[in-house]
């Protein structure tokens, strides 16, 4: 049963608040910043107005939350330290005296009255409206990156976890019928993944074609288990206690295992709009959903500064659309090529025809790849093979015995053109400056904030670890502001 309105009680001892918690203390500034009885009014019907005992506040309890984030702690030390410590009491609505919860109590509001509930908007709406309120936001432009978050539970490489449960099953087998091993195929023995899931299949198929033996429970079960983490292993190449965790890559050689926080953030590093996805999803795809949060937060977007992965055909297509300028570099292989400075081929625009490093001109070219569908079409150039065979530049640039030898370029859609012009302005060049400003933000948010790795399992727990964050973030960054930093 939750009361039908919160009440603050006031005791002999209250008046202890304004001699220890000074008003530039950062929690007095935030009660006075943010009324929190949004927070009520969107968990109220979750709770019955009438049935069980009297519930803890939803408001103390997701200041507990919040007190959390801002000091990096657990729920069990948040709660003990709401005991001693008076700026906590203060914050949370406690009469010095009065008692604390138990730690299992914010679990519960967690997976009880946080579920269904779309807490990330939420939040961020509530902390850009106080900023638009009081004068705080003064841009339309918005600066986009992604952030990763590494998940609570480690993943087993495909090796580990196909050993595994082709050991457990094995046991199984051998104490039902040790001469069973003559039968069996023979283990692999190397890290070849390839010829751990050949292994795997024949030992899952040989098993199988006994009916007498899969009938016996714990063989059966011990081969469910490897057939599920075959299956598991042949989607994602990874398995962990997190179903929802995914690898993701920060660059060709390092990789993750957990979440992606997608951001968007003003000049003032104010968070304005997020996402959270699983780690293998791409950064360029979600622009459209963060300016779209943007617009609805009250942000009207004229700008987006990213790096090359927003600035695909499709986004640009959608900024043109809205009138929104892309502030984002192509991506190299769209703008240059992959090719080194000291391999560039020169092209002639009399003949229209490219000229190998060596001084010969393409014969003939083509174009390849169809119309408006994923990925450019691209012109292939075509070279006199005999010439290649003489040539003193073919070593590593033609292959002995080839029959043929081409240099293929991407076309370049009309908007890539634009925007490749646009990249030359002095317009695109000062706005581009300010992309400094969301890496700061995401090292901020893991370094102070503990952001850096997820606190349990699952997507629906990152988001709300990711919405008290981002509201935790933004509410330092309005005061910080308000107080006159930068």
């Amino acid at each position: 049963m939750l009361a039908q309105q919160e009440t603050f009680q006031f005791t002999d001892y209250s008046g202890l608040y304004d001699k220890v918690v000074p008003k530039k203390h950062l929690l007095r500034q935030i009660n006075d910043l943010v009324d929190f009885s949004f927070v009520y009014k969107e968990l109220v019907s979750k709770y019955c107005k009438d049935n069980g005992r009297k519930a803890e506040s939803p408001i103390r309890l997701f200041k507990y939350l919040f007190l959390k984030v801002i000091y990096d702690s657990s729920d069990v030390d948040v709660v003990e330290r709401s005991m001693y410590d008076m700026s906590f009491k203060y914050f949370l609505g406690m009469s010095p005296e009065e008692g604390v919860i138990n730690p299992s109590t914010l679990t519960k509001f967690r997976k009880l009255r946080l579920k269904d509930i779309d807490l990330l908007d939420m939040l961020i709406s509530k902390t850009v409206s106080i900023a638009i309120e009081k004068g705080i936001i003064k841009s339309n432009t918005i600066i986009v990156d992604a952030t990763h978050s590494g998940s609570r539970s480690n993943p087993y490489t495909p090796i580990q976890i196909l050993k595994l449960r082709s050991k457990q099953l094995r046991k199984s087998l051998y104490e039902n019928d040790e001469s069973i091993k003559d039968i069996l195929p023979a283990k692999n023995e190397d890290d070849s993944l390839e010829h751990e899931l050949a292994y795997t299949k024949a030992l899952v198929d040989k098993v199988s074609e006994d009916k007498l033996l899969v009938n016996i429970p714990m063989i059966q079960e011990r081969l469910n288990m490897l057939m599920e983490t075959l299956e598991d292993i042949q989607d994602r190449y990874t398995t962990s206690k997190d179903k929802d965790a995914r690898i993701g890559h920060k660059s060709a050689e390092n990789q993750f295992f957990g979440y992606k926080s997608h951001i968007a953030i003003t000049p003032e590093r104010l968070i304005v709009a997020a996402t959270v996805t699983s780690g293998e999803k791409g950064d360029g795809k979600q622009l459209p959903d963060l300016i779209d949060k943007a617009k609805e937060n009250g942000i009207e977007v004229d700008a987006v500064v990213g790096d090359a992965a927003y600035s695909g055909d499709s986004n640009l297509k959608k900024a043109k659309n809205e009138d929104i300028k892309i502030v984002a570099r192509l991506s190299p292989c769209i703008s240059q090529g992959f090719r080194s400075e000291s391999d560039k081929w020169d092209y002639n625009k009399d003949a229209g025809m490219f000229v190998c490093p060596a001084g010969h001109m393409a014969t003939r070219k083509a174009k390849q790849g169809k119309k408006n569908v994923q990925g450019n079409q691209v012109y292939t150039y075509y070279f006199d093979v005999e010439k290649c065979k003489a040539c003193a530049l073919r070593e590593g640039c033609y292959k002995a015995g080839a029959k043929s030898k081409t240099y293929s370029v991407t076309i370049k859609t009309a908007t890539q053109q634009a925007q490749l012009a646009f990249q030359q302005t002095e317009e695109f060049k000062k706005a581009y400056r300010e992309r400094y400003k969301i890496e700061a933000k995401n090292a901020e948010l893991k370094n102070v904030f503990g952001y850096d790795r997820a606190e349990s399992y699952g997507i629906d727990a990152m988001r709300m670890q990711g919405a008290v964050t981002m509201f935790a973030a933004n509410v330092k960054r309005i005061i910080k502001i308000m107080n006159g930093g930068k």
